[in-house]
């Protein structure tokens, strides 16, 4: 998955930097909530601490929203013990089987990448 922007690296992110996050984000959202319901905050932690992608919450809040009016996320708002009410989001049976057609495609893309970039890693022709 994506690590770190760029920017925190030195330089901003170029254009197809920001093109493969972007088309990227939602599988990264869906899988975010495989394993168990999370809220928006709880997600944009998570993404950050397994795979580097730092989402800001203006970008995660309106994707779940049209994820929810697709039908592929739930949501419901739960009593926190301490603060606020939070709002979790959760795969519906639409949204576990879409993002297990995402993971499959990613998966026979990014290999496909790989082949034809393994020359250019090895510092090969």
């Amino acid at each position: 998955m994506v690590t770190r922007p760029a920017s925190s690296l030195g330089h901003a992110p170029d254009k197809w930097e920001v093109q493969i996050r972007k088309g990227c984000l939602e599988l990264a959202i869906l899988a975010a909530q495989w394993s168990k319901p999370r809220y928006g905050l709880e997600i944009i932690r998570w993404l950050d601490q397994q795979t580097g992608l730092i989402v800001p919450e203006g970008t995660v809040y309106p994707l779940l929203s049209r994820l929810k009016a697709d039908g592929l996320v739930a949501s419901e708002w739960v009593e926190a013990e301490q603060g606020h009410p939070r709002k979790y989001y959760r795969l519906t049976d639409s949204g576990r089987r879409r993002v297990l057609e995402m993971a499959r495609f990613w998966k026979t893309f990014s290999n496909s990448l790989d082949r034809l970039l393994k020359p250019i890693r090895k510092g090969g022709r």
